[in-house]
């Protein structure tokens, strides 16, 4: 069973409502970087910068963090892992840094991010923005700062984020068969 949670319009509210928040809470940028996480969440850390622009006349400082050889899974199985490239072309060292992602399930991801972050220099704040915050199932202790959408749903149950261009929607898919 598949069935829209958020649809295009739905989305470009919460863009909207979370660039002015980060904005409140983060200025003009000049001491802010957005780092999306690769690959997921790379749609809709650009859409935020976009969106930064579009609103604020704000060029927010945009890369791309790959987290691939940080994951508490890596050699666990004999499939073969390819990283995605490292896009970040600034000094991390001080910076508030915005990590940004998709999906917040169990936390994993954004430990393996806070990991791979600090292999680029201490900052000197992490702030995590989420589309969906999957609020049950959390492994490790760690919260968004700014959420699109808090959604409760079961285990089996799986969170699919659709980019096309700038137009997105999400998904909850239910496995009937279990």
């Amino acid at each position: 069973m598949k069935r829209i949670i958020l649809e295009h319009r739905q989305v470009d509210l919460i863009l909207t409502r979370i660039c002015h928040q980060l904005v409140e809470e983060h200025g003009d940028f000049s001491n802010t970087a957005i780092l999306s996480l690769q690959p997921k969440g790379t749609p809709f850390g650009k859409a935020l910068a976009t969106r930064l622009e579009h609103i604020f006349n704000i060029k927010a400082t945009y890369g791309e963090l790959d987290t691939t050889f940080h994951r508490d899974d890596f050699r666990r199985s004999d499939k073969l892992l390819i990283p995605n490239e490292v896009n970040i072309d600034f000094d991390i060292e001080n910076k508030r840094i915005i990590l940004v992602d998709d999906v917040l399930y169990t936390g994993r991801s954004i430990r393996a991010a806070l990991d791979a972050v600090n292999d680029y220099g201490r900052p000197a704040s992490v702030d995590l923005v989420t589309l969906i915050n999957r609020k049950y199932k959390r492994e490790v202790p760690i919260q968004p700062d700014y959420v699109g959408e808090h959604i409760d749903s079961r285990t089996d149950d799986y969170v699919k984020v659709e980019w096309e261009k700038a137009n997105c929607k999400v998904w909850i898919i239910t496995d009937t068969n279990k």
